[in-house]
C-alpha cells in the first residue's frame, strides 16, 4: 500500500480523535514522511562511508603516484642539470687554463 498524504491526513483525524490533538501530532511526528523502503539505516550509512572512504582512498593513491611520478621526473632533469653545469665549468676551467698557459 503506497503511503500519500491524504491517508496519513485520515490517520491523523483517527489518532486525533482517539487520543487528542498533542497526542496525535506527536505520534505522526515520530512517523517518517515517506514510506520505510525510502529510510536510511544505519547500516545503509555504514555501507555508504565504507563506499566514500574507499573512493577516496583511491583517488588519493592515485593522486600520491602522480606526484611522486612528477617528483622523480624533476629529479632526473636536476641530476641532468648538475651534470651539465658540472661539465660546462671542468670546460671552462680547461680553456682558462689553456689560455693561461699560452700567454
Amino acid at each position: 500500500m503506497a503511503l500519500d498524504e491524504r491517508a496519513r491526513h485520515e490517520l491523523f483525524r483517527r489518532l486525533e480523535q482517539a487520543l487528542g490533538p498533542e497526542s496525535a501530532e506527536t505520534l505522526m511526528e515520530l512517523l517518517p514522511p515517506v514510506g520505510w523502503a525510502d529510510v536510511a539505516t544505519k547500516r545503509d550509512l555504514d555501507a555508504l562511508g565504507d563506499k566514500l572512504l574507499a573512493a577516496f582512498r583511491g583517488e588519493l593513491l592515485a593522486q600520491s603516484n602522480a606526484i611522486n611520478a612528477q617528483v622523480n621526473a624533476i629529479n632526473a632533469q636536476v641530476k641532468t642539470l648538475i651534470l651539465a653545469n658540472v661539465g660546462t665549468v671542468v670546460s671552462m676551467a680547461a680553456l682558462a687554463f689553456g689560455v693561461a698557459k699560452l700567454t
